[in-house]
């Protein structure tokens, strides 16, 4: 059985090592949309890291998504081993989602495997995008929210607080997931 983990982060710039992850929420779900457990963290940045003007301008245009994720930071060689044993108590294989999986998986295996030394997930994740583009039979670039069905999206928060928006993203996968399944009967 595969357990879904939608994962949201956030990040002072475009890459990892260079940058710093500053927060990350992970929502666990089943196939029928049950959360089954969630995980969020608040980051130390990393020694010597930088922070890049793109993503200081970004964040001073959402302050309240800032000191969400800058409040009670803890070190990634603490949190990361221990999100690993989070994942390993779940039921299921874990399989990675995320919107766009590319950003996110990137910052949170570089994380894993620099701090926990594993990754769960191996080298995959499974990206929304690329499914809606699947599902809706439309060029990749035109598969993005505004162009999903308005059933695809619960009424949840997206606040650029990881934890929020890894909820909603996981509800929004599993909404797709009912569409696919539908499809796949039709044919």
């Amino acid at each position: 059985m595969e357990i879904y983990v939608s994962t949201d982060i956030e990040a002072d710039g475009p890459i990892p090592g260079p940058y710093s992850m500053l927060s990350f929420g992970s929502a666990a779900y089943l196939v029928d949309k049950t959360l089954v457990d969630t995980y969020t963290a608040n980051l130390r940045t990393l020694p010597g890291a930088e922070t890049h003007p793109a993503s200081m301008q970004w964040w001073q245009d959402h302050p309240e998504a800032w000191r969400a994720c800058r409040t009670n930071p803890r070190a990634p060689e603490e949190v990361m081993p221990e999100y690993v044993t989070w994942f390993k108590s779940l039921p299921g294989k874990p399989v990675f989602v995320a919107y766009p999986a590319a950003y996110d998986f990137m910052f949170v295996y570089w994380y894993l495997i620099q701090f926990a030394g594993e990754s769960p997930f191996s080298h995959s994740a499974l990206d929304l995008k690329t499914l809606a583009m699947a599902i809706l039979g439309t060029e990749f670039r035109q598969s993005i929210k505004r162009n999903m069905p308005s059933e695809w999206f619960d009424q949840l928060a997206h606040r650029h607080i990881a934890l929020d928006d890894a909820i909603a993203q996981g509800a929004l996968f599993c909404n797709m997931l009912v569409e696919l399944t539908k499809l796949r009967t039709e044919r």
